[in-house]
């Protein structure tokens, strides 16, 4: 089997039958060849489409993670704490509405509620499991209950920043909605 050398511009095969290669030989590698060049479309199709969703979800918390630290006194503990201090990226979504993907941690049992704080991980890969960075998690105010799920949903609402609280997370979101 002999392949055109101008591959790249014609997509069929060039096959030569010799005296080494019977018909059913060629035929054989023909199909050979188509199925294992499916298998590369496949496979980018596959990649560029698991990218995207990937891309989708990570979004809105890749930016969130756009925020650094720095130890400030707090006079009520009585030491040092580390606050946020937000990117621009970060200070710019303060106060806009916000899509995200990831999971409820239920803080008051495990029926419907209004506020949870919901992660980007699975509860037992989540920042109060020594899992992620505290940049993975939000407070929800939810605008009706909200029913448990270990699986991950889809929820928008009001983005807000708290760089002085720490008794919150940094993270609040408002008026919360599940998207379906």
């Amino acid at each position: 089997m002999i392949l055109s050398r101008n591959l790249r511009k014609k997509t069929k095969l060039r096959l030569k039958v010799t005296e080494n290669n019977s018909i059913e030989q060629l035929i054989f590698k023909t199909i050979k060849m188509n199925h294992f060049l499916k298998n590369i479309i496949l496979c980018f199709i596959f990649f560029f489409a698991t990218n995207t969703i990937v891309l989708a979800q990570e979004g809105t918390w890749k930016r969130l993670s756009k925020v650094t630290f720095k130890k400030e006194y707090d006079e009520l503990m009585g030491f040092n704490v580390d606050k946020p201090v937000f990117g621009k990226d970060v200070q710019s979504m303060n106060g806009k509405e916000v899509t995200m993907k990831g999971y409820i941690i239920p803080t008051n049992g495990y029926k419907g509620q209004t506020e949870f704080v919901f992660s980007a991980f699975p509860y037992n890969m989540c920042f109060f499991c020594g899992g992620a960075g505290p940049e993975t998690v939000v407070e929800v105010e939810a605008a009706t209950a909200i029913p448990y799920t270990t699986e991950p949903i889809t929820i928008r609402g009001i983005l807000h920043l708290n760089g002085s609280d720490i008794n919150r997370l940094m993270y609040n979101i408002s008026g919360v909605r599940k998207v379906e």
